[in-house]
């Protein structure tokens, strides 16, 4: 049997979870083979040997099964695969645990987590023994975390599955057998383990480590009778954070998390933020005492040991009421002091994502991949009319901007497979997919243009870098009618010709993720560069002034960019007027602008900057 992968990061450990415990309610032996790399078989009963499979979306899986309930196994899989083996979005819920849900924090250090010493221990004469009585302390206290936080639950199923993983298991109880004591057999195995993940290529793969050494830890300390308290009263300074103490902190009392390792999508970086933890991400190997004073802003990526007390506890001041005045004042114009008025869109990959938007002038970007990135088969027409409809009423009839599929190997559609590409984000992305697949294309088309007769739209194609591709794209649209018609500026080559490619558009929009990592040679998602891909890099500035200055037509910018509401104000000086953003910074970026006179901004001062941190300074 073949099935494939529809989720966005693959099988990685939740959905992994979910096929393991499928796999061990029958008698029978599965495995699973990875048809577009060619790894495997691996056994289907182990979480660690399928998330390490490293099946992403889009693969083909072949499924194999033995014994007496093969056929019953087999039948349970394809039905756990068409549901996307139950995986669901992350969803940054409203906080409702008792966090503050600002970006900046100050208090006394709390130090946790400089890991379990296990150098002393030394076999006794029931090692196993004593490793069954920790497994079984550590299971109560997963199943307990799985039923007292409903909103993450998964991540604690995938924790008992890594928990009990019968491979993981007989590599401990060998090493036992062979002398080791029951913590240096466990520390090890899962050391090995959590390498295994680092190594893999997918980011959010990497990631996983953290819940590997997360289950490692929590049986270690019970090995060794090492007890941890709840931290509480001040900022938490981890290397990095586990789920578990992410969902078990008194957010009442913790006022922020500082982690040492970079990246923002491990489970416990979910969990704090979902609960309106303040946190910051990345800081490193700074040095900090327990007790000393620190700081941190988010916003501006600062962290401090020592700092202005009362000038951190003013910017908090400021900034609770910055978004409190900023929800109300939503609705109203982001019009500069200056007189100028700038239109602040949001960014929808869901229907709910332009229901909850407050204060919106509309969508400068409707993700339709995202949007329709659940599904086996492609979306009909009537059914992208419906979903493009839903948008559209929720946002008042306000105008929307379509962007047409945009998909790659870095990031497929389950009804459009496509093969391995050594390199993805230089490979066949957005537009470029759908020269050897209009059939596609058309039908979206099709559907923009129905829409379009009913309500204001706009319709833009991602990943344009050729003149010829622009022409292509506006023959398969045919007749404009009630349509704007506009392109993603994603790379430096359609930034510096854009005079050219813009000569029978609308509108060209800036995508400022995929523009940084293209001039800077960083991928945004490997923690190595990442601090690299700063869209506030001159050479980015310089490229989005290029675009504003001689594109001869309206200029918007719908990355990341646009969601800063002090980055908004400099885009806005440089002559964008029209900001995408996500859902919860509109209002914030329409009171940033309404506050401004761009006039004062020194636009020469910043594209001239050294770099990213002076540009900043500048601000």
């Amino acid at each position: 049997m073949e099935v494939v992968v529809g989720n966005e990061h693959g099988l990685h450990a939740r959905p992994a979870a979910r096929l393991v415990g499928l796999v061990n309610e029958f008698d029978a032996v599965v495995t699973l083979t990875d048809l577009d790399t060619g790894r495997g078989p691996v056994d289907a009963s182990s979480l660690s040997m399928v998330a390490t499979l490293n099946a992403q979306q889009g693969h083909r899986v072949r499924v194999g099964a033995s014994g007496p309930q093969a056929s019953e196994a087999l039948a349970a899989i394809e039905k756990l695969a068409a549901a996307g083996f139950g995986d669901e979005p992350t969803v940054q819920a409203a906080p409702t645990t008792g966090g503050s849900g600002l970006d900046v924090a100050i208090g006394p250090a709390v130090l946790v987590g400089s890991g379990v010493d296990v150098s002393g221990y030394v076999a006794g004469d029931n090692e196993l023994g004593r490793l069954d009585g920790a497994l079984e302390v550590a299971g109560v206290q997963l199943r307990e975390l799985r039923d007292h936080t409903p909103d993450h639950g998964d991540i604690f199923v995938a924790h008992l599955a890594l928990l009990g993983d019968r491979k993981i298991l007989d590599a401990v109880e060998h090493s036992i057998s062979a002398g080791a004591s029951a913590p240096v057999a466990w520390q090890q195995a899962y050391d090995d383990l959590a390498t295994t993940f680092e190594a893999l290529d997918d980011a959010y793969q990497r990631e996983r480590a953290q819940d590997v050494r997360a289950v490692r830890d929590r049986v270690l300390r019970i090995l060794v009778g090492a007890t941890e308290e709840a931290p509480a009263d001040g900022i938490l300074v981890v290397p990095e954070l586990d789920a578990a103490t992410a969902a078990t902190l008194d957010a009442t009392r913790i006022a922020g998390i500082a982690v040492r390792a970079a990246g923002t999508t491990g489970h416990g970086v979910i969990v704090a933020r979902s609960r309106g933890i303040p946190l910051i991400t990345g800081i490193g190997d700074v040095d900090v005492r327990p007790g000393t004073t620190i700081a941190f802003d988010a916003r501006t990526g600062s962290f401090e040991v020592a700092p202005d007390e009362d000038r951190v506890q003013a910017t908090i001041t400021e900034r609770r009421g910055e978004r409190e005045q900023a929800v109300g004042q939503a609705n109203e114009p982001a019009t500069t002091r200056d007189g100028t008025t700038v239109e602040v869109l949001v960014n929808v990959g869901a229907v709910q994502d332009a229901i909850d938007a407050r204060g919106a002038d509309g969508s400068g970007l409707v993700r339709t991949e995202v949007l329709f990135g659940d599904r086996r088969t492609a979306p009909t027409v009537d059914e992208q009319v419906e979903a493009f409809r839903a948008i559209a009423r929720a946002l008042g009839n306000k105008p929307i901007t379509i962007r047409t599929w945009d998909i790659g190997g870095d990031k497929p559609l389950a009804f459009l497979p496509q093969a391995k590409e050594a390199n993805p984000f230089l490979g066949e992305r957005g537009l470029r997919v759908f020269r050897r697949r209009p059939d596609l294309l058309r039908d979206q088309l099709e559907a923009v243009r129905r829409v379009a007769a009913e309500t204001p739209v706009h319709v833009m194609f991602p990943m344009v870098t050729t003149a010829d591709e622009v022409a292509w794209a506006l023959d398969e649209l045919g007749a404009k009618d009630n349509l704007e018609v506009g392109i993603m500026v994603e790379v430096p080559a359609a930034a510096l010709r854009v005079a050219t490619l813009a000569r029978e558009l609308d509108f060209v929009s800036i995508g400022t993720n995929d523009l940084t990592q293209y001039t800077t040679a960083a991928d945004r998602t490997n923690t190595a560069v990442a601090s690299l891909a700063d869209g506030l890099d001159p050479a980015v500035l310089q490229l989005i002034d290029h675009v504003v200055r001689n594109a001869g037509v309206r200029v918007a910018v719908c990355g990341d960019l646009a969601s800063d509401p002090q980055a908004a104000v400099l885009l806005a000086a440089l002559g964008v007027r029209e900001l995408s953003a996500v859902g919860p910074q509109v209002p914030l970026v329409k009171a940033r602008l309404r506050q401004s006179d761009l006039t004062q901004v020194d636009t020469a001062a910043v594209l001239a900057a050294r770099d990213a941190d002076q540009v900043r300074g500048l601000l």
